[in-house]
């Protein structure tokens, strides 16, 4: 079935099936500097809504596009003219002449329009140029607020531009039914709004990608589309905002999320990824089907997830399952798994962010959004079995309280059991064999290495017979092997220069 799906139904599904910070975090990255408690009218009509520089830059260099501004009313109108980003912004605009950045009191006559030129100033060989440099050109008096987009490309790369709009939803089809597109590590690839991967078409991403998502833009595998992220450990794949400056590699809610549906052909498959700074890192939900039984698997090897402003991994009615994986520093959950088949197996779930509810996290229902019979949108719950086989283990950070927890409502079960695994808990019951209770002793809590110390407990204390034979890093796991994703080594690798990958 063909991609299509309008803005309302998008914002529903992101509201619900994402988690309870995703749509605040949306909605401010989408929002204008107007004043939201006011209610504005579009009076003014421009000729291109978004004004695009589309020339990849080797120097530094500048250009200048222009744009008109019409009054279609039979009223003449003044309003004020600025740029969003100010004097530190990228762009120049020329206003009646003028050259600046903010212009009062500009009177456009009836029936009659004004030019504005932008002129972009590029420096492409800074290497903290954004890939997609933006700003907005904001029109305002006390009955209007509009704005006119600006896009320019900062530095060389693939760019995904939206060429669909459904709604205030646009995207880009990057692999059409029955079409296999593959991303190539030659240049990064750059997202603007939403990249989709159609029903039956498919996407593979070689070694050693860089793709890069501007503010609330993603990567969607629409349901039956499937994605095959290659990444080797020496060469990762990385997922992360297109912000390239120091100051927002702290920045956690950059870009919204990878989102895979549902699967009835093809088990998705990520090997050695790195995600970072977005609302919600990994996302599998169904959106239609929600019996699992149907659906394929998403297969994450040898990947981190962190630094997500919501949830770091969130899976409704999804077949998971994930090896020699490292989940944290998310701000609000670690791994949310709700109605369905999940296996952990060498995870490092580690939060020490300060978060107030469990990194860990198993239920038996969410809440989805359907139209009732008197066509108006609702609430229910999806309830359904939730089983959870973890083995190998570690769920660990700083909150007292414990860090796994499960969520439950009559009518399924949630089944879950913990094989030699470190959790955080009070108290274990017959769901926990072989575990343990204790600090894993990890190298650096707080600069995000989970490499074991030498006295660390998890250290030869994992079960054999997983067939995992190495590690998130590629090294060799011994006879027993360690809990968690990283097996002790006296000399492990600095986990710094794989977090400077960008």
């Amino acid at each position: 079935m063909r991609f299509f799906f309008c803005f309302t139904q998008m914002m529903q599904l992101l509201k619900h099936i994402g988690y309870c910070l995703c749509l605040p975090v949306l909605l401010l990255m989408m929002c204008t500097q107007c004043d939201r408690h006011n209610t504005y009218e579009d009076k003014l009509v421009f000729s291109s809504d978004t004004v695009l520089f589309d020339t990849v830059f080797t120097s530094v260099s500048t250009i200048t596009r222009n744009f008109r501004v019409i009054n279609p009313t039979n009223e003449p109108l003044t309003i004020d003219i600025r740029l969003a980003g100010g004097n530190q912004s990228y762009y120049n605009i020329n206003v009646d002449g003028r050259s600046g950045y903010e212009f009062r009191g500009v009177e456009i006559p009836a029936r009659d329009s004004i030019f504005v030129f932008v002129r972009a100033l590029i420096n492409p060989t800074d290497q903290n140029t954004p890939y997609l440099v933006t700003d907005s050109i904001l029109f305002s008096n006390d009955e209007i607020c509009q704005q006119v987009q600006l896009v320019a490309f900062g530095q060389d790369a693939h760019f995904i531009l939206p060429d669909h709009t459904s709604g205030s939803m646009r995207y880009s089809i990057v692999a059409h039914e029955h079409e296999v597109t593959r991303w190539t590590n030659d240049k990064p690839w750059v997202i603007y709004d939403w990249a989709v991967v159609d029903s039956l078409g498919q996407l593979i991403i070689d070694p050693g990608t860089r793709v890069y998502v501007h503010k609330a833009g993603g990567l969607w595998i629409y349901r039956d589309g499937n994605l095959q992220v290659n990444g080797t450990t020496e060469e990762p794949v990385l997922f992360a905002g297109d912000r390239l400056e120091p100051f927002f590699a702290s920045d956690y809610a950059q870009w919204s999320r990878i989102w895979i549906n549902e699967s009835s052909h093809q088990d998705n498959v990520l090997n050695n990824v790195i995600i970072t700074n977005a609302a919600i890192g990994l996302q599998c939900s169904s959106i239609t089907d929600y019996n699992v039984s149907h659906h394929n698997k998403t297969i994450v090897n040898n990947s981190i997830i962190h630094n997500n402003a919501d949830v770091g991994v969130l899976a409704r009615a999804a077949n998971l399952e994930m090896n020699n994986c490292q989940i944290s520093n998310n701000q609000n959950y670690s791994i949310v798994m709700q109605v369905g088949d999940f296996n952990l197996n060498h995870v490092t779930v580690a939060n020490y962010s300060g978060h107030t509810n469990p990194s860990a996290v198993v239920g038996n229902f969410f809440d989805v959004v359907t139209l009732n019979a008197n066509g108006e949108y609702e609430t229910v719950y999806m309830v359904g079995d939730a089983n959870l086989n973890c083995r190998n283990s570690i769920i660990y950070g700083n909150r007292k309280e414990g860090e796994f927890g499960t969520s439950t409502l009559e009518g399924a079960h949630v089944n879950y059991t913990f094989q030699n695994c470190i959790v955080r808990k009070d108290e274990f019951d017959e769901h926990f064999i072989s575990c343990l209770n204790k600090d894993p002793q990890f190298v650096n809590n707080y600069q995000q290495d989970y490499n074991l110390q030498e006295t660390s407990p998890a250290i030869d204390a994992g079960m054999t017979g997983l067939g995992i034979t190495t590690d998130l890093l590629g090294r060799l796991r011994n006879g027993l092997p360690d809990i968690g994703a990283f097996e002790y080594y006296p000399a492990p690798e600095d986990m710094t220069r794989r977090f400077s990958i960008r």
